[in-house]
């Protein structure tokens, strides 16, 4: 293993199973593993336990170790996310991760086994060897499966990986040993697949159309499924756990106010479940309890040790191990001042884009049923509807007026007295971003990996290689832009192609911002800031859990805006969470002109105080 040198930190066994609190309020059950070496940056995505001895795996390849009185971090030599830990050190300890990685332990080290590859440009080639992996599985004799993307199944027998028919394309997030010698995976749009004795795959009927992250075999015929779906309307995740009894599914009911599920682990007389916002469940039969929550951030991994300890991981450095137990009331806090101001608008509808001329200050805000409104002082006018279709982006004209375009792939333009039609896809696909230099390249993207482009006469269809949502577009110049979707999709045009720029995030991104090609941020679920400084994609710092939906800037600084009112500025230095006194989401931002404008639901623009 290379790279920096392992750091060892004292955590004494009494410490690792009863927890030592850090700053805060006291929680019974879920307790901060403290002298554990993690930094704020960290995400870490799985855990793994052998006995009492720990294992954690996170993001640069990060490597966590604790043997039951010291800690030790260490970081692989390809520097990928590590999404899984299977195995023991006796028989064998693998690791699988980004890029088809899959990592071998020897009892000291992590050596590379597979994946990673990298073509003549000294980057990691686009080849099936290189699929992303998510899950793994071990059988206790030596024997492994991982899953991943584009349903990826492969199987190690004891002398070399090889791959297996899945017979899907969707994504798998989940494995697990059904403990009578078959294999059950699991993964997008409700995805479950068998492994029967004689090696093939077959479907399952999930009635339930979900993302599956995690799947847990209590006996052959009793597999637990956890995971959750987006809803655009409700602004987030929510959860879905489902029972699997050999012949068929159930849903389990988690309660109301559910997020996504991230995943499960064995525990005395059921199970354990965690998720998105800390959320945590315990599973006995078909009870299923909600613990007290020992974090707002995204648990993603989770194991129990021989002992009965549950130790779980994730974003911004967070590992916890916990009993289960209740907790007591949080202690509520004092809410600073707002600093944003609400400008009074007229309307209810909800409003999905905000836009402002650079230099005039001139600004335009659109939504549902065609609804345009124009900037007028403090306050807002509506202009003529543009029809009873909602309408989610606005971008300049290169004749000084400004585009509109929404669904049914219609684009208006609006000349500053009245609206024509200027484009008509006569498809049921939304477009959701625009983008324009104002000088006459103006592009458009949106559902169903749509792209189009201006030519000057008309506009045309542009291959984008995918069929995902595309959410937002930004760009310093039209030879260089960016787009940005599901499942953390960045796509990159050079001018002549799109390619898929990899950021290292499977988190849905709404929203992409930059000053050049050395700084840009994307936003997306769950608080994801992304950050490329022209080398790589890190993970940004922040606490902020609610979807960031939006982001702009002006200058060195940005401005991030998403569900619950939430509101972060970045002063050139670092994320800081700003009170904005608005509970509803917040849609579009715009900070390109003299002022900084957030629009959202229930008719709501919010202009911010100060600088």
């Amino acid at each position: 293993m290379s790279g920096a040198a392992p750091a060892e930190a004292a955590l004494s066994r009494r410490n690792l199973l009863r927890g030592k609190l850090a700053e805060g309020p006291a929680v019974a059950g879920w307790r901060d593993m403290a002298g554990a070496p993690t930094v704020p940056g960290d995400v870490l995505w799985a855990v793994h336990a052998c006995g009492e001895t720990l294992f954690v795996g996170g993001d640069e390849g990060t490597i966590l170790q604790f043997d039951g009185a010291l800690w030790r971090r260490s970081r692989l030599s390809a520097r990928v996310p590590v999404h899984a830990i299977a195995g023991d050190p006796e028989t064998a300890l693998l690791a699988v991760g980004w890029m088809g990685a899959v990592w071998r332990f020897d009892g000291t080290d992590w050596r590379l086994e597979r994946g990673c590859e990298v073509g003549a440009d000294g980057k990691y080639a686009a080849c099936a060897e290189n699929t992303p992996l998510f899950g793994l599985a071990a059988d206790g004799e030596g024997r492994f499966w991982a899953v991943g993307d584009d349903g990826t199944i492969l199987h190690f027998d004891g002398e070399g990986w090889h791959a297996e028919a899945s017979g899907t394309r969707f994504h798998l997030r989940a494995v697990t040993m059904l403990g009578d010698g078959r294999v059950l995976a699991a993964g997008a749009n409700g995805t479950v697949l068998i492994r029967g004795h004689d090696g093939a795959w077959s479907a399952g009927d999930c009635p339930v159309a979900t993302t599956i992250h995690s799947a847990l075999a209590l006996a052959p015929d009793d597999v637990l499924l956890a995971g959750g779906r987006y809803f655009l309307d409700a602004g987030g995740f929510r959860g879905d756990l489902l029972r699997w009894d050999g012949k068929g599914f159930r849903k389990l009911d988690p309660g109301p106010g559910v997020t996504r599920l991230r995943a499960l682990a064995a525990l005395s007389g059921g199970a354990l479940a965690v998720g998105d916002r800390g959320q945590s469940f315990r599973i006995a039969g078909e009870r299923v309890t909600r613990l007290a929550d020992g974090t707002s951030h995204d648990l993603l991994g989770l194991a129990v040790t021989d002992s009965g300890t549950a130790v779980a991981a994730g974003d911004f450095g967070t590992l916890l191990a916990g009993d289960g137990a209740t907790a007591p009331a949080p202690v509520v806090r004092t809410r600073p001042a707002p600093c944003w101001d609400r400008m009074s608008t007229g309307t209810d509808r909800q409003i999905w884009a905000v836009w402002q001329h650079p230099e005039t200050g001139t600004a335009y805000a659109c939504g549902e049923e065609g609804l345009v409104l124009r900037r007028e002082g403090d306050g807002w006018e509506a202009l003529p509807p543009v029809g009873t279709l909602g309408l989610h982006a606005l971008a300049a004209s290169e004749d000084g007026g400004v585009l509109a375009a929404g669904q049914m792939g219609e684009i208006h333009h609006f000349d500053g007295t009245c609206w024509r039609r200027h484009f008509d896809l006569k498809l049921d696909v939304t477009i959701l971003a625009l983008w324009s230099d104002g000088a006459g390249t103006m592009i458009a993207a949106g559902d169903e990996g749509l792209v189009l482009r201006w030519t000057g006469e008309s506009w045309t269809r542009m291959v984008s290689g995918t069929q995902s949502a595309l959410y937002a577009l930004w760009g310093p110049d039209p030879e260089h832009l960016l787009a940005v979707g599901d499942s953390g999709l960045v796509l990159r045009w050079n001018g002549r192609n799109w390619q898929e720029f990899t950021c290292g995030s499977e988190a849905f991104l709404f929203g992409v911002w930059g000053t050049g090609l050395d700084n840009i941020f994307v936003t997306g679920l769950s608080g994801t800031i992304r950050h490329f400084d022209g080398q790589g994609w890190q993970a940004a710092p922040t606490r902020m859990r609610n979807d960031l939906l939006a982001i702009s800037g002006k200058g060195v600084e940005a401005v991030a805006v998403g569900t619950a009112g939430a509101a972060l500025r970045h002063d050139g230095k670092a994320w800081r969470s700003e009170p904005t006194g608005f509970d509803g989401g917040l849609r579009a931002v715009s900070a390109t002109g003299p002022a900084t404008l957030a629009a959202g639901d229930g008719g709501a623009i919010l202009r911010r105080r100060g600088p």
